[in-house]
Order: structure tokens, then sequence, then C-alpha cells
């Protein structure tokens, strides 16, 4: 059973689409269930995420995740959306069922990748910035829920 906050965000996802000339724009998915999540971020000068749009192939809690992880970086620094994980996503959801779980790492995931792209693009290093997965399925069983 899904919580209301997921369905609200499945049924009016929040900034959906696309930033032309991004600062950074991540692509991730889940080869096991075929969800594909691509985050795009409008960082400023100061670092702080100005606009982030999303485009999501999956289910509904792939939009759902994907909807609500724009919402919670929107206003914050490179540094703070660091700390936007696949737990806080799903919080602000008020839960997932646990099949659907990896959705949430996929936002985070998603997330992560934008942030690298940009690193890359501005020749910076992100503190705590691993080079990401593009299939999450790869590292899904050593993740515990």
């Amino acid at each position: 059973m899904y919580s209301e906050k997921v369905m609200d965000h499945f049924q009016h996802p929040r900034n959906v689409g696309e930033i032309e000339n991004a600062s950074g724009v991540g692509t991730v998915g889940n080869a096991k269930c075929g969800d594909i999540m691509r985050i795009y971020l409008d960082i400023d000068e100061n670092q702080v995420i100005r606009d982030c749009k999303f485009k999501t192939f999956g289910c509904g809690a792939a939009v759902a995740t994907s909807s609500m992880a724009t919402e919670l970086v929107i206003g914050k620094t490179i540094q703070e959306a660091m700390e936007v994980t696949n737990k806080a996503v799903m919080e602000a959801l008020d839960g997932l069922p646990p099949v659907k779980v990896h959705c949430s790492l996929l936002a985070e995931e998603a997330i992560h990748a934008a942030l690298w792209d940009y690193a890359e693009k501005h020749g910076i290093k992100i503190e705590g910035l691993e080079k990401p997965k593009t299939d999450i399925s790869e590292h899904e069983e050593e993740e515990e829920y």
C-alpha cells in the first residue's frame, strides 16, 4: 500500500521536464525492473541548486521518488544535496513498500550522477561523491534496508 504522499507525487509529479544547458545531468537505471531516471540540475555560481527537473520511465514509485528528490534538492547547496539519501526520500514520502525501496535508491543515485556530471564539467571535486553506477541493480543485493 502506498502512502498519500507517494500517490500525490505520482499523480501530480513536481518538476517534470528537462533543463536546457543544465549544469549537470545524471541518468541511472535498474536493469531488473526497467526503471530509468534522469535528473537535470541548474547550479548557480555559489554552488546552490536553483532548479532541478526529472524524466523517469518506470512505475509509480519511481515517478514519486523522482518528484520528491527534486523537491528535496532545490535551494540546497551541493553539499546539502549530497545528504539527500534514499532514506530521506522515503521518509519525505512517508515510506515505500519494501519491494519499491530500489526506486528511492535510483533517486539518490540520479542526484549523485548529476552532481558528478557537474563536477566533471567544472573540474571540481565534491567531497564524498563517488563515480555513480549507471545500473543500481548491480549493487542492490549489498544494500541493507
